[in-house]
């Protein structure tokens, strides 16, 4: 477990964002300045449905993990019993 924390942590802090040009940066709102390439959001929208992909994003990295990690399947009518031999 330690392993997989320290393997993490070295990953989130790696700064791995492509850096932008000076013609995209030039092009950029201040907030993305420095970051990505092209024209950048055309309107708010554009930060809208960013703002909830990212949220649908982490919320699935977060069921996926726990639901992976700790999967609660304990009773004894569960279908996956149907198929398992404990011979």
């Amino acid at each position: 477990m330690r392993k997989i924390l320290l393997i993490l942590v070295t990953i989130l802090s790696i700064n791995t964002a492509a850096v932008a040009c000076s013609v995209c940066e030039k092009q950029q709102p201040d907030v993305l300045k420095g970051i990505t390439h092209g024209s950048g959001p055309q309107s708010n929208w554009d930060y809208l449905i960013i703002g909830a992909i990212a949220i649908i994003v982490v919320a699935t990295l977060f069921f996926s993990l726990k639901w992976l990690l700790w999967p609660g399947e304990n009773s004894s009518d569960h279908i996956k019993r149907t198929i398992l031999n404990y011979d």
